[in-house]
């Protein structure tokens, strides 16, 4: 795993390299049933659309050690009762949990002091950690280098504390975010892909097609979704780790962020300003949002998660953040061109995206580099919102 202080891996600047003209090109796809209904064979179709797109991904000189790969989908409910079962843990019913894969080191007492901490973070935030299960693996085909840096993969399970009622399922998403972000802060030896009672994140530095071998969880017939948003990645902006591999917590990106050292300088400038009525308690023990090192996808989903999760719709978030050429665009509806002019006191753009797929709640959406075609794939009739 790479470390808290660099978790882009990045060796420093020296002679002629200098990390920060690094830059990125992956593959992405997203499968979603337009009518919202789950399977496991919409699963397996994201897994042959990753392979497809195994060519977008990279490897270096060792063939079987990729920069990454992963896929997001909606929380399994039904498959994920029988494993906690089996791992000694009673689920509550759907929407009444969250969950997540943890990256943690090898070393057994590490990771239970890790868990400890992440335990008493959860509980000074309204939650209990229900229990972790050992996620299931086959590391025979990863290549040296990615076996060297292999972590321990297990799933931990977080529930409201008993007694605590929550209105709905992004209340308890808030609750998980903020001790998600605060474990993040003080626990160097924990990586949470996601931690969510909507979305689960299977990743890890891994090709195109060792993905569903690592993961013998994306084989199981029980293991069903109304989406799946799948990336390889091609890791030219950072250097490959397990935790850089995408999905993030909420979107998958092709392409370059090219403002993104003056977007990360303005995020942590306006901390000072932030508040919301909605994310309990001091937000400063949620900086900084933009993690030091991290990559420009992952700095991208930071500020998205925090815009989400702060009040708007996640389609009204990312217009935020990276809005369509609105200034000389003379036949733009009035109102739509109001609110890219309103947006643009509040944040800067994000400029050079490619094409981003994200999804929250189970809904998909997926943009192009003109971000005027933002479309709402999944559950209602593809249309543009």
């Amino acid at each position: 795993m790479a470390s808290s202080s660099d978790p882009g891996g990045r060796p420093p600047a020296r002679g002629l390299y200098d990390p920060a003209f690094e830059h990125d090109s992956c593959g992405v796809g997203l499968v979603a049933d337009l009518h919202g209904r789950k399977s496991h064979r919409l699963v397996a179709q994201a897994l042959s659309v990753l392979e497809s797109l195994a060519h977008r991904g990279a490897s270096g000189a060792e063939v079987a050690t990729g920069d990454g790969s992963g896929i997001l989908l909606q929380v399994p409910h039904r498959f994920l009762t029988g494993a906690a079962e089996d791992a000694g843990i009673a689920l509550p019913e759907a929407g009444r949990y969250t969950t997540g894969i943890a990256f943690l080191p090898r070393d057994v007492e590490v990771t239970e002091k890790a868990k400890a901490q992440f335990a008493a973070i959860a509980e000074e935030e309204g939650l209990h950690v229900l229990g972790w299960r050992v996620v299931p693996v086959n590391a025979t085909t990863l290549g040296a280098t990615a076996r060297r840096s292999e972590p321990r993969v297990e799933q931990v399970f977080v529930a409201p504390q008993p007694g605590r009622v929550l209105a709905d399922p992004i209340a308890l998403d808030r609750l998980a975010y903020v001790t998600r972000k605060r474990a993040q802060h003080a626990v160097d030896d924990l990586y949470l892909a996601s931690l969510s009672s909507r979305t689960l994140v299977y990743k890890g530095m891994l090709t195109a097609h060792q993905l569903f071998e690592f993961y013998p969880d994306l084989a199981d017939e029980r293991l069903e979704s109304g989406l799946a948003i799948v990336h390889s990645r091609f890791s030219t902006n950072t250097f490959p780790s397990w935790p850089l591999a995408h999905p993030y917590r909420f979107v998958a990106h092709n392409g370059e962020i090219n403002t993104v050292a003056g977007n990360r300088n303005w995020m942590r400038a306006r901390e000072a300003l932030l508040s919301s009525t909605v994310i309990p308690g001091d937000l400063a023990r949620l900086f900084p949002i933009c993690t030091p090192g991290a990559s420009d996808s992952a700095t991208f989903d930071e500020v998205l998660e925090l815009l989400h999760l702060g009040g708007r719709s996640l389609p009204h978030a990312v217009l935020m953040m990276i809005p369509e050429a609105w200034e000389n665009h003379r036949t733009m509806d009035p109102a739509r061109r109001a609110f890219y002019r309103y947006h643009g006191s509040v944040m800067e753009p994000w400029d050079g995206p490619a094409a981003i797929a994200f999804s929250s709640d189970g809904r998909a959406y997926i943009a192009d580099d003109v971000l005027g075609n933002i479309f709402w794939v999944a559950p209602r009739t593809l249309k543009t919102p």
